[in-house]
């Protein structure tokens, strides 16, 4: 198995997320007759993030299929087919559409392997966008990656740079286990969102795989551990650049998998800085920011210096007027103020 760490050195070109996840896929098709692709607007539209586009001319219309607007079948019919030995990957568009069709999700996918003993495996990739930042309201707006995560059978996933994405859809497309595969919306780098400058970085040309279940630290610091993932590992970025001028040095970990969760590598951050700020756009309550808090506390309650802090979305529905979902979103401004804050106790 080729690493991530082996082949970035190799890396000759830059990808946005969207591309490197088409490479991905297009890889593995290539690779396993058995892996196809379902869900909707995925053929001729090349996916609405642009996560299929050209898939459909490469492969046909037997391999990349257009479903209707029903969710409940086309993933209850990606689950009978891992079932019988195929490697669907299926494209919910909008994670907030789980709800019609979680009784396949939970119900199915994440519980055959366990309801059969480990006998029947379920290799599907669910993948679907998630975010706010672009005013598409309460109802197309939300990461919901908690609620997954607090089911279990099912691993999570969420990449923030076009690299892991990569190495994670491939890892991901391989697995016998059930993933659900998130990406944000603003890293995918769309010419008609706002995007981060980060959304585009160099990607390797052959496939790879990176560990699901590991997290990395994509900044060294020593003054506070800023513990995060998807668009808001490019906001923690950015602050962190901005802070380092004032004397104020803050390392940044992108967790990369909510389940498996690398609790190690966050322990370690935390014993070395002595603050933790958890940056979550998924709701406040019952969920990542407080898992990952409850972790640490747990293992070593004296590590902290001073009280954790979170920085997520509060207990609202996404609203969809810019500045009232500017003000819930975790903004690089909000990041910043509970920096400074923290480093004033």
């Amino acid at each position: 198995m080729t690493t991530s760490t082996e082949t970035t050195a190799r890396a000759t070109r830059k990808l946005t997320v969207s591309k490197a996840i088409v490479e991905a896929i297009s890889a593995e098709m290539d690779d396993d007759p058995a892996v196809f692709v379902m869900g909707e607007d995925i053929g001729k539209f090349g996916g609405v993030w642009d996560e299929t586009t050209g898939l459909l001319e490469k492969y046909g219309a037997d391999r990349i299929i257009d479903t209707p607007i029903s969710e409940t079948a086309f993933i209850g019919a990606a689950v009978g087919a891992a079932v019988e030995g195929m490697r669907p990957i299926v494209d919910l568009m909008f994670v907030d559409f789980f709800g019609v069709c979680m009784d396949q999700i939970y119900n199915h996918m994440a519980k055959i392997p366990f309801l059969s003993g480990g006998n029947v495996k379920v290799p599907v990739v669910l993948m679907a966008g998630v975010g706010g930042g672009y005013s598409d309201g309460a109802q197309h707006s939300q990461c919901l990656w908690g609620t997954f995560a607090h089911l279990p059978g099912m691993k999570v996933v969420v990449p923030s740079s076009p690299e892991d994405a990569k190495g994670m859809m491939t890892a991901a497309i391989r697995d016998d286990n059930p993933v659900v595969y998130l990406f944000h919306k603003g890293i995918m780098g769309l010419s008609w969102m706002s995007k981060s400058r980060r959304s585009i970085g160099p990607v390797p040309r052959e496939p790879y795989e990176i560990e699901l279940g590991k997290a990395k630290v994509v900044r060294s610091g020593a003054d506070v551990s800023i513990v995060t993932l998807s668009l808001s590992v490019h906001h923690a970025l950015d602050v962190a650049d901005e802070l380092a001028d004032q004397g104020i040095d803050c390392e940044v970990v992108d967790l990369r998998s909510v389940v498996p969760l690398d609790t190690e590598t966050i322990i370690e951050s935390v014993t070395k800085t002595g603050r933790l700020i958890v940056v979550d756009e998924d709701y406040e309550s019952f969920g990542l920011s407080g898992e990952i808090i409850a972790r640490v506390t747990e293992r070593d309650p004296s590590l902290f210096r001073v009280p954790p802090v979170r920085v997520a979305v509060p207990d609202v529905s996404l609203p969809y007027a810019r500045p009232l979902e500017t003000a819930v979103l975790p903004t690089p401004e909000r990041i910043r103020a509970a920096i400074t804050e923290m480093l004033r106790k």
